[in-house]
């Protein structure tokens, strides 16, 4: 817990000078973050939006993104209002269209930045093919957004990607107790840079989220794993349910990319979607009735959570581009957590009986 460390000369010291740096918990966390990824090298900072500042860093004036079409609210802001006020190109593409993805590359694209599954209506990107799209131009990084997943459902470092990002503020710390955010890598160039500009920018987090964290950790293949079953069971209840139009979650046969998850992921996570019959009248309604699952916005912890993406999360996003999307006052985003599945399966239904 110490902000810094005692020296046996000047500069000379045994691995650790001041907390910032470094210190002997955010060494332990990176490295476990590192080996669950099957990669070389892990940085740890203090959000997951945090994280994805250090890598727009990076860049410079006239440097060129390739951006998914459909991110986390706060990523799409951070690149449409800060990142663009930097000089740096930005193209928003349906990373599931690879000849949309080829043509948006251009002679100064250097960072491809993809979640998949996508945030909030579950796309599952093909992390293999983009990657071998944009490795066809030599420099540009691929990093892959695996927050929904975590890596015990996904590895996207095994897939060609350069460098995977987390929240780990969601399934890999799992107790809603921390923000946090991180990235593993098995490119040393990539990890010298990020690791200057953690340092530099300062963006790092505390000890002691650091040893909550590395207990969390303990227990994330448990965690995961049911997650994983409740999550499917109330994904069939919700597609026959007469006031659900339609249901978003990749383990079920009716999802687009069901094969692709297949074969990409270990399973899906507690994070889904459904479109609710009716608009914002109902969806209200509805997100009013519950009584086990709470109306608030995150994901991936102990507990369920439901919120409306067009008006919480992704209310940041232009209007025309969540209507593009799909992102409408009726879309409701769940994030099952680990009680009973029959106490979850009864509260959707009587909040959707009175919605």
């Amino acid at each position: 817990m110490s902000t810094t460390f005692k020296q046996s000369g000047p500069a000379q010291h045994s691995g650790f000078e001041y907390g910032r740096s470094g210190n002997p918990t955010r060494d332990v966390l990176e490295r476990c973050l590192a080996s669950l990824d099957n990669g070389r090298f892990g940085l740890t900072f203090a959000s997951g939006l945090g994280a994805t500042t250090t890598v727009i860093t990076m860049l410079k004036s006239g440097d060129h993104i390739v951006a998914g079409d459909d991110l986390y609210g706060g990523t799409n802001r951070l690149l449409r209002n800060v990142a663009l006020k930097m000089g740096i190109e930005i193209d928003f593409v349906d990373l599931t269209d690879l000849p949309a993805v080829e043509k948006a590359i251009k002679p100064n694209t250097k960072l491809f930045w993809m979640e998949t599954p996508t945030n909030p209506l579950l796309k599952v990107i093909d992390i293999r093919a983009v990657t071998d799209v944009a490795h066809k131009r030599p420099g540009i990084v691929v990093v892959v957004d695996n927050t929904f997943l975590s890596s015990y459902l996904q590895r996207p470092l095994d897939l060609g990607a350069d460098v995977v990002m987390y929240s780990l503020t969601k399934y890999m710390n799992g107790h809603s107790d921390v923000i946090m955010g991180a990235m593993v890598t098995n490119d040393e160039q990539i990890y010298e840079k990020l690791k200057f500009l953690q340092n530099a920018t300062g963006i790092v987090p505390s000890p002691f989220d650091c040893y909550l964290v590395n207990r969390s950790l303990k227990t994330l293949a448990l965690r995961m794993e049911r997650h994983k079953t409740n999550s499917l069971a109330i994904a069939k209840f919700l597609e026959a349910h007469p006031k659900v139009e339609r249901v978003i979650h990749p383990g079920l046969e009716s999802h687009p990319q069901h094969e692709l998850a297949k074969r990409q992921t270990y399973g899906h996570s507690g994070i889904m979607s459904f479109y609710i019959r009716g608009g914002l009248d109902e969806a209200s309604a509805f997100l009013k009735a519950l009584d086990v699952f709470t109306l608030a916005e995150s994901l991936g912890g102990y507990e369920s959570l439901a919120e409306l993406p067009s008006v919480m999360t992704h209310a940041s996003v232009p209007l025309e581009q969540r209507i593009t999307l799909g992102i409408t006052d009726g879309l409701v985003r769940l994030s099952v957590g680990l009680e009973d599945v029959d106490d979850l399966i009864a509260d959707l239904k009587q909040a959707l009986d009175k919605a």
